[in-house]
């Protein structure tokens, strides 16, 4: 360490530049340049390098004398951080770090997604990059033989769905591999490189499966004390898990009820159930093709950022530019966001998994649009990402927990609603249909993985326990998303505890944040000055977002 860190912005210009040196996947996922061909070493002494700048960082924390509201603001938002991965620390987590959604196996090969492809230096990265595969792939798989061997696995079900994603990426299913793919697409050679992240994720997969599965864990629930942690680090408060479920039912059957009545407006007499069976086979509301499908999307982020621009938000020229995207095949069936590089040379972008579909009914798929895109990740975090000064540069690129983030999508989502852009009730069953499945997370992922007992009065296997089985038919039953993207979510819930509660749970704060300021202010209430005031606090949990909204209220 040979800078001074004599200040919060300067632990944490130190910080950001010393992980990103130390993890090239998230260097390139932020756009900092430096290490193009290279991959994360996933390996115990790699985390174990990780660990070690996040200590040095904290100390340094600790040492400085915090003058200014600001910095005390970027201060507590590190350290509460830090203080949650010294706790996963302690827990080994990086042992058994495997799912299918957001592990080290998918962000291997995720970065690609996200590497410069315009200039021949940058295919040349691409390909060089390629050829790093097979050891970093061996490098990770360390880290779980060593967890395997003291018995810290993970549930069965996460091993038998990443050897799918390894034989979808290495070629060895239908079709080309990943990698060939991505050669093919860019009319470039990638050679032996190729090849070799080829046989390195079908090594990967014949790993995890002959090796590691039988001595996987085959119960799916990881118990009070595990996920009371995991939800503790995705939403930066402290919640009751009892009260959080209960409060889940009460919502899944809320807009059950708000969903019947919105049925009534598109088809007098009609369930939620035919209602949307009649969106579902309207030709006139959907989309076939998916290029005709991306256009779409393109045009409908396009024409929202223009509506709601100097209107209900301030956004930067940036943070205008937006790109839809299609997601390449193998992953969880979920829309997703990558965030803009730090220079903003590569945009936000919105990428959705199509699962082999090429016909698109539109009347969920507006409401998913704003939570992807615009009012919801890409402007909460295209306007982090320009804040320059007025936020460090952690908070800007590192900041924040799931809680936050999907909460203002969800509140987004939301807000479009409130603000009269779902009017039509076929879009507006969209938006509760996007409800009701986040309001079932709630309940399902508490509920499965505490093991919980389902309310004696509801009607779905009342009083009895949550099993994965029975959570797949209430998904389906109650959000009304395909049955195909909805088994992947099943799967995605108990591979990733906790995570799942974080969009409603921040709704909730983010609606009760709004709410007290108007109650504070009365008629001087206003929408867009309140957004700014709360988007320009930078990412942060939700405790410290509920004491710093306190606080601008005096």
């Amino acid at each position: 360490m040979t800078t001074a860190l004599d200040s919060v912005s300067a632990v944490s210009d130190w910080y950001v530049d010393a992980l990103a040196a130390a993890s090239p996947n998230m260097a390139t996922a932020l756009g900092i340049p430096g290490r193009e061909t290279e991959l994360t070493d996933y390996s115990p002494d790699g985390h174990a390098e990780r660990t070690g700048i996040r200590r040095q960082a904290e100390a340094a924390l600790r040492l400085l004398n915090i003058e200014t509201e600001r910095d005390r603001v970027a201060r507590d938002v590190m350290l509460e951080r830090f203080a949650y991965e010294a706790e996963l620390e302690d827990q080994q987590e990086h042992l058994r770090s495997l799912n299918i959604l957001a592990s080290p196996l998918q962000n291997t090969r995720q970065v690609f997604d996200l590497m410069p492809r315009e200039t021949e230096e940058d295919q040349a990265n691409i390909v060089a990059r390629m050829g790093a595969v097979p050891e970093a792939l061996e490098r990770y798989r360390s880290s779980l033989a060593s967890g395997m061997a003291q018995g810290i696995v993970v549930a069965q079900r996460q091993v038998r769905g990443a050897v799918e994603q390894c034989r979808v990426w290495s070629g060895a299913g239908e079709g080309a591999s990943f990698f060939r793919g991505l050669c093919d697409s860019l009319g470039i050679e990638g050679g032996d490189n190729v090849t070799a992240a080829e046989q390195g994720y079908a090594a990967m997969g014949d790993w995890l499966e002959r090796e590691y599965l039988s001595n996987a864990n085959p119960r799916d629930p990881v118990g009070r004390e595990r996920y009371q942690a995991a939800s503790r680090g995705f939403n930066g408060i402290e919640l009751d898990l009892d009260e959080t479920y209960q409060w889940g039912w009460e919502e899944v059957w809320r807009i059950q009820s708000e969903m019947a009545a919105t049925a009534e407006r598109i088809s007098p007499g009609a369930s939620a159930a035919e209602a949307i069976a009649i969106l579902e086979s309207d030709d006139a509301r959907a989309i076939v093709g998916e290029d005709a499908f991306r256009d779409w999307m393109q045009q409908t982020q396009d024409e929202t950022m223009q509506a709601l621009l100097g209107t209900h938000f301030d956004i930067a020229e940036p943070v205008q530019r937006i790109e839809a995207m299609i997601a390449p095949p193998g992953g969880a069936l979920a829309m997703y966001y990558t965030g803009p590089s730090e220079d903003f040379s590569r945009p936000g972008r919105t990428w959705y998994p199509t699962g082999g579909e090429t016909r698109f009914p539109l009347w969920r798929e507006l409401s998913v649009c704003y939570h992807e895109g615009v009012p919801g990740h890409h402007l909460q975090i295209g306007t982090t990402r320009y804040l320059g000064e007025e936020l460090t540069r952690y908070q800007r690129l590192l900041a924040g927990t799931s809680g936050y983030v999907e909460g203002w999508a969800l509140y987004a989502e939301r807000l479009m609603a409130e603000l009269g852009y779902l009017e039509d009730p076929a879009y507006y069953m969209g938006l509760l249909s996007s409800q009701a499945l986040r309001a079932v997370r709630v309940v399902i992922d508490i509920g499965m993985h505490l093991e919980l007992p389902i309310p004696e009065q509801e009607e779905y296997h009342g009083g009895e326990t949550w099993t994965p089985e029975l959570a797949l038919p209430f998904l389906i039953e109650r959000s009304f998303f395909p049955e195909k993207m909805l088994a992947s979510e099943v799967d995605r819930y108990l591979g990733w505890p906790g995570q799942a509660i974080s969009y409603k749970v921040g709704e909730r704060e983010w609606l009760a944040a709004r709410e007290a300021a108007r109650e504070a202010l009365g008629d001087a209430f206003d929408l867009k000055s309140f957004h700014k005031a709360a988007l320009d606090l930078g990412p942060m949990g939700l405790q410290q977002l509920r004491d710093e909204m306190s606080r601008l209220r005096g």
